[in-house]
């Protein structure tokens, strides 16, 4: 029930449908994605999110920092996500060109609809903030949390980095399906580091300067 709960989809349904009822609309006239409300969406659900895991860690009795953590030294754990940040970029662009070459129907989202937002009135700042905090800082804890869960309760973490890298890709789908199995694999690497590591550092600092990357790639092009 954890593992569901702290899955994202529950929060952001429940968050969605609060900000609908508060008169804000996911769109915009032209039908374009609503900046203010993908900003208020997902801020708002990374705290709830963050906040809920800690309150399930603390209620059995867990250091929230140890789980996240594994109690290893910050400064190698951030170099690790430096060093992995290369190698992040190699997979991603390997993965976009064998499937534009081999399955090319795949790439079924001509513009990802998010990069729009950029000129939408929510300015880069607004998004680097969403971006690290909503994607590297709150998918990682998010991530971490599952899987020391799948370990720990359920003996299975391999197949918890399985299920939790599919689900992943498939809250990415509005991006597109090769964007999915982009960011589904991603997941499982940054997955299987915190798997091995015991530290969600490495994958936070990775996928921040990951998403970073691709905001500033949108915005100067």
């Amino acid at each position: 029930m954890e593992i569901l709960l702290c899955s994202g989809y529950p929060t952001q349904i429940a968050l969605g449908q609060l900000l609908l009822l508060a008169g804000l609309k996911p769109t915009l006239p032209d039908g374009s994605l609503s900046p203010t409300f993908i900003f208020l969406l997902t801020m708002s659900d990374s705290v709830v999110l963050i906040g809920l895991i800690i309150g399930l860690l603390l209620r059995r009795g867990e250091r929230p920092a140890e789980v996240f953590f594994g109690g290893r030294p910050p400064l190698p754990e951030v170099g690790a996500g430096v060093l992995l940040f290369p190698a992040i970029i190699t997979v991603m662009m390997v993965l976009m060109l064998v499937i534009r070459v081999l399955v090319p129907s795949l790439h079924n989202v001509p513009d990802n609809p998010l990069e729009g937002l950029i000129g939408n009135g929510l300015s880069v700042w607004m998004f680097l903030a969403v971006v690290i905090i909503a994607g590297g800082v709150r998918e990682e804890l998010q991530r971490a949390f599952l899987l020391h869960r799948f370990r720990g309760d359920l003996g299975q973490p391999w197949m918890g980095l399985l299920i939790t890298s599919l689900a992943f890709g498939m809250g990415h789908t509005l991006q597109g399906l090769d964007a999915a199995i982009i960011t589904g694999t991603l997941g499982a690497i940054w997955g299987a580091i915190y798997l091995t590591r015991r530290s969600a550092l490495a994958p936070v600092v990775s996928h921040s300067l990951f998403n970073s990357a691709e905001l500033l790639r949108a915005f100067f092009t």
